[in-house]
């Protein structure tokens, strides 16, 4: 249950594309929370509530400098979201794979009918064809 609870924490702050961008710069090394919030715009305290979701998700360490709040990327739990990203990458994939050997023809099997042709549509549209129904 503490799997399910930190995943939805990780993709709940993935979710938000400020967050994301946040995690990108910080991906070219630690930063202040000021230094994060200068290129968007965005107030301290705003940017405070969006390191601490990802800080919350265990995406983001941080620790007080001085004055000011370094933050740095932290990589657990982003091992955890690929580890379940790939267990269901591998599901799909086997049985797209197992739909496909359905779908394909070998040639030890006879050929599957491929379904009305136009000559079969075009009599059930003809109004002298038997199995229409008659009018009033």
């Amino acid at each position: 249950m503490v799997q399910q609870e930190t995943l939805n924490r990780v993709f709940a702050s993935l979710a938000d594309p400020t967050r994301r961008d946040i995690l990108i710069r910080l991906g070219t090394g630690p930063a202040t929370i000021s230094e994060l919030t200068a290129p968007t715009g965005m107030s301290l305290t705003g940017m405070k509530k969006h390191v601490q979701a990802l800080e919350s998700a265990g995406l983001v360490v941080t620790r007080k400098v001085g004055r000011s709040r370094q933050c740095r990327l932290a990589d657990a739990p982003l091992d955890g979201a690929m580890a379940w990203l790939a267990f269901y990458q591998r599901l799909w994939a086997r049985r797209l794979d197992g739909l496909d050997a359905y779908l394909t023809l070998r040639p030890d099997q006879p050929a599957r009918p491929a379904g009305p042709t136009r000559a079969d549509s075009s009599a059930r549209t003809d109004p002298t064809s038997p199995t229409r129904p008659e009018g009033p």
